[in-house]
């Protein structure tokens, strides 16, 4: 949405009534299972993710970029969080991996899938687009540090056999990824803001949001975020029949669900692409991978220990070599600030090797 667009009407009923009634069927389908309530939990789903959207815009033209960018970032992964939490107390050492699984597929639906989509949208429409490339280089560089030390790392270690870490070896690696996520995000809105800045001489920028409104929104968006996750909860048993039935990985779940999850950021960047301002969509994009990694491992290491259940890190080797080549080819992609419809279907392709050898390993 614009910022005219905004201007007439900031929060049109349909975008508070969407994450009211979603956080209405989510209540009723978690006291009354049922197929129909299945049904209705998918359409609430989809009207939580797009009123998750706009109440993001508002947010963004109020409190300006990358803060923006950032909100619903954070947001979306805090949430996740307590998912993850949630299902490892109530799961036990069946869920040992849900942490390492869920970051990676969040990587690789992120780094592949939505930055892929952004540059081929972008580059159709506009031919080519332009961000800033030191903004970028950043978030890439973290990205890979946070991607080797948690879920590559684990696999050469000894202390524990497998995949797996021990207490101090999970403490660093959290205390690691905290230190990494919360440096990018001081240089990314404090001491470098201007390397995530994209271009403010559009008029999309010159409406902001008066105060109530922006409250509104904030509030609105977290419960349209907590019904964004707690329907894809609930929708995941119907996935794990339709995975069960087509004698799939059980994986698949995994990606099913963290594709659900990321919805909203994946409107937010491509809407953001789409009316050339690929700046805003990167920092979308790499911002939830980072968060993804920098948040869920050091609150899945204290909870490990508390609770005393191991969890599992390391990544086998198929999934090491796609992580490897998303890595490699976003720092080639992404390294002159400059993209075209290539870039994208390079990404796009990976990421249909992706999904292809989830279901075919």
């Amino acid at each position: 949405m614009t910022a005219k667009g905004l201007a007439h009407t900031t929060n049109p009923p349909w975008t508070w009534l969407c994450p009211i009634l979603a956080l209405a069927v989510l209540a009723a389908a978690l006291a009354y299972p049922g197929e129909l309530l299945f049904t209705l939990a998918a359409i609430a789903l989809a009207g939580a993710v797009f009123s998750a959207v706009h109440h993001a815009e508002v947010i963004a033209y109020r409190v300006g970029e990358p803060f923006g960018t950032l909100v619903l970032a954070v947001a979306v992964t805090v949430i996740e969080v307590a998912l993850i939490v949630s299902v490892m107390l109530s799961g036990g050492a069946e869920k040992a991996a849900l942490a390492r699984d869920t970051v990676y597929a969040a990587i690789m639906i992120v780094g592949n899938g939505i930055v892929g989509l952004c540059l081929l949208i972008g580059g159709v429409r506009h031919h080519e687009q332009g961000f800033q490339v030191q903004g970028a280089s950043a978030a890439l560089a973290v990205l890979c540090a946070l991607s080797v030390l948690t879920l590559i790392l684990p696999d050469y270690l000894i202390t524990v056999p497998g995949p797996g870490l021990s207490n101090s070896q999970l403490l660093f690696a959290g205390a690691m990824s905290l230190l990494l996520y919360g440096a990018f995000v001081f240089v990314q809105t404090v001491s470098h803001r201007d390397y995530f800045l994209a271009d403010t001489g559009s008029a999309e920028t010159a409406f902001i949001p008066g105060n109530p409104a922006v409250l509104a929104s904030v509030g609105l968006l977290l419960v349209a975020l907590v019904a964004v996750v707690g329907l894809a909860k609930v929708l995941s048993p119907i996935v794990e029949r339709g995975v069960a039935r087509a004698a799939a990985p059980e994986t698949l779940v995994g990606i099913v669900i963290a594709a659900l999850v990321l919805l909203p950021e994946a409107l937010a960047a491509l809407k953001a692409a789409r009316i050339n301002r690929l700046q805003n969509s990167l920092n979308l994009a790499l911002g939830s991978a980072l968060a993804s990694i920098g948040l869920t491992i050091p609150t899945v290491a204290v909870v490990s220990i508390v609770i005393g259940q191991p969890v599992l890190l390391g990544l086998g080797g198929k999934e090491t070599v796609l992580l490897a080549l998303t890595l490699v080819v976003g720092i080639i992609t992404l390294g002159t600030g400059r993209t075209t419809v290539l870039q994208g279907l390079i990404h796009l392709v990976i990421f249909a090797a992706f999904l292809f050898f989830a279901v075919v390993p």
